[in-house]
């Protein structure tokens, strides 16, 4: 499991547009922290910070050590809106994890040994039809992905989330 770190400094200016002007001529990003049974938190977050995370992908399925001021919190992104023509961030949300929470994410999936697929050899082909699978996880045991061995699949088999060793406490939600 992976964890991002990010600073975000708190927010007092909250609502209406001429706020928000002032924080993007900044060149940072309004956010709001929210869940584990505490108020919620108006942050702001360094563009250029924010930006080069969401580059690296996975942003919205990794867990993030968030340092606001002197606190650390773990969160996850919830939603990222963005600006319709410039496709570039304006407002984040996270929210808070406690320790037995549990949370709907998409985790991508990862398929081995293609090289030695019986199937394959014959000729058949890999159709990914969905490169990651909805789980229910715990929040403090995000797995970075999930494995598919294929050694074992011959010409037409079809792989189901119960070929998946899945980690310990996660399930399908379907």
């Amino acid at each position: 499991m992976e964890t991002l770190k990010l600073k975000a400094e708190k927010r007092e200016e909250i609502g209406g547009l001429a706020p928000k002007k002032a924080i993007y001529k900044d060149n940072k990003v309004p956010g709001i922290i929210y869940g584990g049974e505490q108020d919620p938190q108006a942050i702001k977050i360094k563009f250029n910070e924010l930006l080069k995370l969401l580059k690296k992908g996975r942003f919205m399925s990794t867990l993030i050590d968030l340092g606001v001021g002197n606190n650390k919190e773990q969160v996850i992104c919830r939603n990222i809106q963005k600006n319709v023509v410039k496709d570039l961030p304006t407002h984040v949300d996270f929210m808070r994890l406690s320790e037995n929470a549990s949370i709907n994410l998409f985790i991508p999936i990862q398929f081995q040994n293609q090289n030695i697929c019986p199937g394959i050899k014959r000729g058949g082909v890999l159709t990914v039809v969905r490169p990651e699978v909805e789980l229910i996880v715990n929040a403090k045991e995000i797995p970075s992905e999930l494995i598919v061995d294929l050694s074992e699949f011959e010409l037409g088999d079809t792989i189901n989330i119960s070929n998946i060793k899945l980690p310990e406490g996660a399930r399908p939600p379907i």
